[in-house]
């Protein structure tokens, strides 16, 4: 047995897509941090680039809770007394005190009866959407979801699946009619801040739709939201958006990897929602949890989150994110508004987002550039992310070579 007769077939297959341009390539790898100084915020060293310093515009730790040194102190304290890993899956001997006082926290801090932690948002969604859609299961998506819920519905095998245009009620309340007498339960899946733009689902607007259509299926129409981007960068309190919109989700997903700073996923519903799935889930049952010591940071950035310094964090998170959208604007780029933290720079044009994200990593600046088929051709764009760890100067420097750019 061998990997010869395989090995040049899956050669091909990489240079085919290298030819389509949809290899993303050697990863950058981070080496070093270089703390902040100067009125500048901190600078990132890469394998392969000597001493330059890169200012990283392509985060997901929007509040920097990653290098916060409460958030360092609680995961040390955790590993000396729990060890470095899980050593089991929950049900036989891997769940700790810590896993259980995190998913209270996270319960409480959405407003839900019970939590479940997973080992990351991708598999929560894998391993809970199924579990929801059954062979009399419509699932209903948005166009522009992320690709866990694109798999997590391809694992599913409902009765139907429809996708609506972007945010489009209209498109939504026509499907649900149309499906009236032919299925007895429909699931509506969203992202709730989308990924690649910044914006987010109307989450009011979609529960108002579902309630006008529910009693025409028996076992009703339940909404399930991915707000991995928006909790804890989105909303006043930075519960999202749900915050936002004042609506919540019959089922919430989101992940602790991106403003909680650390790594895993999380679900958060009713108790019996919440305990189906952990004798359901098979990305639950049959996999190690996150650390006990990740659990600990996770509670400990989420205290962070609900204080008043938290507070002051999402509040520069806001400010700075209207600051950079007002300057990209200035200089004649186009954009989207809102108030995420991630701020596009719709650039229509494969050849050009290229050349602006090489540009900028020119200039000592980590930014990701989003091209067909990553995106829909024509929505091509540099995907800036504004995060709490960024300055004015920063911001400055950035939006400096941007219109050197331009020029």
């Amino acid at each position: 047995m061998s990997l010869k007769k395989l090995d040049p077939l899956l050669t091909d297959k990489l240079t085919q897509l290298q030819q389509q341009d949809l290899c993303k390539g050697n990863e950058k790898v981070v080496t070093g941090m270089q703390a902040a100084a100067d009125g500048f915020g901190p600078r990132y060293f890469l394998e392969g680039y000597g001493d330059r310093a890169f200012l990283r515009m392509n985060s997901n730790s929007y509040l920097g809770l990653s290098v916060h040194p409460q958030v360092i102190k609680a995961e040390a304290a955790a590993a000396e007394k729990f060890g470095t890993g899980p050593g089991a899956v929950r049900f036989i001997s891997g769940t700790y005190r810590p896993h259980i006082e995190l998913e209270q926290k996270l319960a409480e801090f959405h407003g839900r009866e019970s939590a479940m932690l997973f080992s990351s948002a991708y598999t929560t969604m894998t391993g809970v959407l199924p579990q929801f859609i059954s062979a009399d299961t419509l699932v209903v998506s948005d166009a522009l979801n992320h690709n866990c819920i694109i798999n997590a519905i391809r694992l599913s095998h409902p009765a139907g699946k429809e996708i609506y245009a972007h945010a489009d009620m209209t498109a939504l309340d026509k499907i649900l009619e149309a499906y009236k007498g032919r299925v007895k339960r429909v699931c509506v899946v969203t992202d709730g801040v989308f990924s690649m733009r910044g914006d987010y689902a109307p989450l009011d607007e979609i529960n108002a739709c579902c309630k006008r259509h529910e009693g025409a299926y028996e076992e009703g129409i339940i909404t399930l939201v991915d707000d991995s981007h928006g909790v804890g960068a989105f909303g006043r309190a930075g519960r999202g958006t749900e915050e936002y919109t004042k609506a919540k989700a019959d089922i919430l997903i989101a992940t602790l990897g991106k403003a909680f700073g650390v790594n895993g996923g999380y679900v958060v519903s009713s108790s019996a929602a919440i305990a189906y799935l952990r004798e359901t889930s098979p990305f639950y049952i049959y996999s190690n949890p996150i650390t006990p010591a990740e659990a600990a940071v996770a509670g400990a950035a989420l205290d962070i989150v609900t204080s008043d310094e938290g507070l002051q964090l999402l509040e520069k998170l806001r400010l700075f994110s209207a600051r950079l959208r007002s300057g990209l604007e200035q200089l004649g780029f186009e954009t989207l508004p809102g108030e995420h933290p991630i701020v596009p720079v719709l650039i229509r044009d494969s050849g050009k987002t290229s050349a602006l994200a090489a540009h900028l990593l020119a200039n000592n600046i980590l930014v990701t550039g989003l091209n067909y088929p990553v995106v829909p051709q024509g929505e091509q764009e540099i995907r800036l992310q504004v995060c709490a760890e960024h300055t004015g100067k920063d911001l400055d420097y950035l939006l400096a070579k941007l219109a050197d750019f331009k020029r």
